[in-house]
């Protein structure tokens, strides 16, 4: 069983190795196109929606976007109805790189998919966020400060 998360990890490892040599070119840090590109699919998110759907503390989240705000990617703007909540928008710069995000993604999952046929590449994504879902139980429970048994 432990095999799995090890492949998962990997994977994982490789291709955000992989895009973050590649968004060099465009003055993008480690990681901060997973923030950006979700910025530019969800306009106006706050900053807590962000860090729970890449999955990642507050703190975090709050390094990154202040990086992306420093550097010109995205603004961030007082709510029309709550000034105390700021929304988080790509400035055109932002929007700009968006479709080169996006096609790196195509592209990496073109490659991971490869041999795959179509009901394997379904059954793959079905399974995979069944893993996903059992796992962010634990996140939530973890986050709030708890300590797993094993």
């Amino acid at each position: 069983m432990a095999e799995i998360l090890r492949e998962i990890g990997m994977i994982s490892r490789a291709l955000d190795s992989i895009a973050n040599i590649e968004f060099k070119e465009f003055d993008l840090t480690r990681g901060q196109y997973l923030y950006l590109i979700r910025i530019c699919e969800n306009p106006g998110i706050i900053q807590e929606k962000l860090a729970d759907m890449i999955k990642v503390d507050r703190t975090t989240a709050s390094r990154a976007i202040k990086k992306l705000e420093a550097s010109g990617f995205i603004e961030k703007r007082a709510d029309a109805a709550n000034r105390k909540i700021k929304r988080i928008f790509p400035t055109e710069k932002g929007k700009a790189i968006s479709p080169n995000i996006s096609k790196e993604n195509e592209h990496s999952e073109r490659v991971a998919l490869q041999g795959l046929s179509e009901d394997e590449s379904a059954l793959l994504i079905d399974l995979l966020q069944k893993v996903r879902k059992n796992v962010e139980g634990d996140w939530e429970y973890v986050k709030k400060g708890n300590k797993r048994s094993y």
